[in-house]
C-alpha cells in the first residue's frame, strides 16, 4: 500500500518533467514526417470516417440513444476509446523503450507511463472538440450534466495509469505480453460499446451485465451520458458499476505497484 501511494506521489512531484517530456516525445515521433503532428489528428479522423460509413451508413445502425443521431454518439465514444487504446499500448512499452536512458540519471522510472498518458491527450482533446461541434450541429446543447465529464476524465486517467504501471512492468518480464495485449484490445473494441449500444440491442440481460463490468465501457459510456445529458453517476446501475470500476483500479494499481517496486532494480538486466 505504501508503495502505491509513493508511486502516485511521484507523478505529482514530477508533473513538470512529465509535461515537458511528453511534448518532446510527440515532436520526436513525427519529426521525419511531412505533416508532422498533424497525423495525431488525421489518423483518428480517418478512422471515424470509416466506422461511420460502415456502421452509420452501410449497416444503418439508426439512433442508438433516443434523440441522439448516430454520428455524434459514435464520436463521443470513439474519441476516448482511441485515446485509451493508444495510451494503453504506448504505456506498456514505456519502460522497455526508455529504461536504458533513465537508468543513467536520477529519474523515477514509474513516471514513464505518465509521459505517454499526457502526450496522447492532445489528439484526445481535438477529437472531443470535434464531437462537441457535431453535437451543436445536431442541436444538442450543454446542460448541468456536463460537469460529470471532469469525474469521468479523472476515471480515464486513473485507469490508464493503473494499467500503464502494470503492463509496462509485465512487458519487461514477459516479452509476449505486448502481443497478447494488442489482441485483448482488439477484442475489447467490440465489447466496450464504441460502435453500437449493446444495452438497447437484443443482447441477453446477463450478457449485458457482464459487458458493463468492462472498465473501458464505464469510461466511454460515462462520457457519453454526461455530454449527451442521459444519466448521472449516482443512478442505478451506474452506482454499482462505479464501485466495480474503482475496485478494479485499486487491485490493478496495488499489484502493478508491487511488481514495479520488486523488479525495478533489475529492469536493465532483464532487457
Amino acid at each position: 500500500m505504501n508503495t502505491m501511494f509513493k508511486i502516485i506521489s511521484d507523478q505529482f512531484t514530477n508533473f513538470k518533467i512529465i509535461r515537458r517530456m511528453a511534448k518532446y516525445d510527440d515532436r520526436a515521433n513525427y519529426q521525419s514526417h511531412y505533416l508532422g503532428l498533424a497525423w495525431e489528428f488525421l489518423n483518428p479522423l480517418i478512422q471515424i470516417g470509416i466506422y461511420y460509413l460502415v456502421f452509420g451508413v452501410a449497416l444503418k445502425r439508426g439512433d442508438p440513444m433516443p434523440g441522439v443521431p448516430y454520428l455524434p454518439w459514435m464520436v463521443m465514444g470513439i474519441a476516448p476509446w482511441l485515446y485509451m487504446n493508444k495510451t494503453t499500448l504506448d504505456a506498456s512499452k514505456s519502460i522497455y523503450q526508455q529504461v536504458g536512458l533513465v537508468s543513467k540519471m536520477k529519474f523515477p522510472i514509474n513516471v514513464l507511463p505518465s509521459i505517454k498518458i499526457m502526450g496522447n491527450l492532445y489528439s484526445f482533446w481535438t477529437m472531443m472538440a470535434f464531437g462537441v461541434f457535431l453535437m451543436f450541429v445536431n442541436r444538442i446543447w450543454p446542460t448541468i450534466s456536463w460537469v460529470q465529464f471532469i469525474y469521468y476524465f479523472i476515471c480515464m486517467i486513473a485507469l490508464m495509469y493503473a494499467l500503464g504501471i502494470f503492463n509496462s512492468t509485465v512487458s519487461v518480464l514477459v516479452r509476449d505480453w505486448q502481443i497478447a495485449l494488442q489482441s485483448v484490445l482488439r477484442m475489447l473494441f467490440y465489447m466496450s460499446g464504441v460502435l453500437f449500444n449493446f444495452v438497447t440491442s437484443n443482447f441477453p440481460p446477463v450478457l449485458v451485465r457482464l459487458l458493463e463490468l468492462n472498465p473501458f465501457y464505464y469510461v466511454i459510456n460515462g462520457i457519453r451520458e454526461s455530454l449527451l445529458s442521459k444519466g448521472w453517476v449516482w443512478q442505478q446501475p451506474n452506482l454499482n458499476l462505479t464501485i466495480s470500476f474503482w475496485l478494479f483500479i485499486f487491485i490493478v494499481m496495488i499489484f502493478g505497484s508491487y511488481l514495479h517496486n520488486k523488479f525495478r532494480a533489475n529492469f536493465v538486466d532483464l532487457i
